[in-house]
């Protein structure tokens, strides 16, 4: 039996949604981009252990540029039918994300104070080239 329309099989054998197959694309391309710009990846698709204060979730990519802690948001459209990637990021997931940088850095040694979030948006034209655009420091 083969894979159905619209799945992948990802490396644990189950099937991937092409939405998911889009997104873990465009978080290779997002850091690839951003590596050829002086960030260093420092970690991918980092969990925050569940705390005492609630605080859940992933950072696609961890890096570190200009001597700053970096949490970076990627988001992946195949078109701009439903809007700019960008879009998608709302209030509530920028909190989160300056919450979860900050986790990480007291994980890791760093000081969180010195963290920032920048966001990533690829966006697929029809010719399959991906358009890449860096949002920093998002508040």
């Amino acid at each position: 039996m083969g894979a159905r329309p619209g799945s992948r099989r990802g490396p644990s054998g189950r099937r991937r949604p092409v939405s998911e197959e889009l997104g873990a694309r465009g978080e290779r391309l997002a850091a690839a981009h951003l590596e050829a710009r002086g960030y260093r990846v420092l970690a991918r698709n980092w969990r925050a252990l569940p705390s005492r204060d609630g605080l859940r979730g992933e950072a696609d990519l961890v890096a570190e540029h200009d001597g700053r802690v970096v949490v970076v948001e990627v988001k992946t459209r195949s078109s701009l039918r439903y809007g700019h990637p960008l879009e998608s990021i709302t209030r509530q997931k920028i909190v989160r994300l300056h919450r979860l940088a900050a986790a990480w850095a007291r994980a890791h040694g760093r000081d969180p104070r010195v963290i920032r979030v920048d966001a990533v948006a690829i966006t697929f034209a029809h010719d399959g080239v991906p358009e890449i655009e860096v949002l920093r420091q998002i508040q």
